[in-house]
């Protein structure tokens, strides 16, 4: 069973009561259950951390590079500023997938920049909280390409 990181940055606690118009109304605990149950079904075992310290998020990172087979990350807002989760990201050599419950393309101009994007194998955006699930099917098909080579 390989295991897969699923990291989210800052104010995704409050997920389900911060702006749900942009955000929708599930929390991040019903998120949290139906990756481990898509997980599981696809035969991988999650870690799901949420932060709103960027160096929670780095250290978990560095923490991945030991035994994670893979990253699915939202980093909200640091997506836009943190050179220091990128520089992490770069020292990670498996999948990653980058995912934006809302569509940032839409939304005020500095959301339009991800320093994270650059690193990413796959960026998914604007497809809810079901963008998860698609991240992790997407790290799963990587993972499983990874093994055949």
């Amino acid at each position: 069973m390989s295991l897969i990181y699923v990291l989210n940055g800052p104010n995704l606690n409050l997920l389900g009561k911060r702006q749900p118009h942009i955000y929708g109304h599930e929390t991040l605990a019903d998120v949290e259950a139906d990756c481990r149950r898509l997980a599981s079904e696809l035969g991988h075992d999650i870690r799901f951390h949420q932060s709103n310290r960027e160096y929670e998020i780095i250290d978990w990172i560095h923490e991945a590079r030991e035994d994670g087979a893979g990253i699915v990350i939202n980093p909200a807002a640091f997506t836009h500023t943190s050179v220091a989760i990128l520089d992490a990201l770069n020292t990670f050599e498996q999948p990653v997938i980058e995912v934006h419950i809302s569509n940032v393309h839409k939304r005020e101009a500095f959301r339009h920049h991800s320093f994270v994007s650059h690193r990413a194998d796959g960026v998914i955006a604007g497809l809810g909280t079901e963008g998860y699930q698609l991240a992790i099917r997407r790290v799963a098909s990587l993972i499983t390409s990874a093994g055949k080579k």
